[in-house]
């Protein structure tokens, strides 16, 4: 299921991949800031990729035990569109990896936790 949901999310399919998340999904983008259903979830993720051209990802792990699943992603892309963390593009090249954490209930992603250096981000974005 993991899997299927990040391609879709990888393909813009924001609809297919509202359809993994559950009704009292939330998405913690940083420890203290959630981010309420799929409709908040889809506008996150929105962003990210109007900012960047040739955005993408790929999953180089993925472990799951219980209703837990960790996924180590590698994200790439060029910073050419819109602006993200408040930094103009400049054309960068931006790579970065990112930790998410996925708790599953009924069926559905009911939680998902990014962990990611947005220090890193923005000095590639500036650079």
């Amino acid at each position: 299921m993991a899997r299927d949901f990040y391609a879709a999310v990888n393909n813009e399919d924001y609809d297919a991949a509202s359809k993994y998340l559950h009704k009292d999904f939330t998405f913690y983008v940083q420890v203290d800031h959630p981010i309420q259903g799929a409709e908040g979830f889809v506008g996150s993720e929105k962003k990210n990729f109007d900012a960047f051209g040739e955005f993408s990802f790929q999953i180089l792990d993925l472990i799951a035990e219980g209703n837990k699943v960790a996924v180590y992603m590698l994200h790439e892309g060029k910073h050419n569109k819109n602006a993200i963390m408040g930094l103009e593009p400049k054309g960068n090249d931006i790579r970065f990896s990112l930790m998410m954490w996925l708790t599953i209930e009924d069926g559905k992603i009911i939680e998902k936790r990014a962990h990611f250096d947005r220090t890193d981000i923005k000095e590639q974005a500036i650079r």
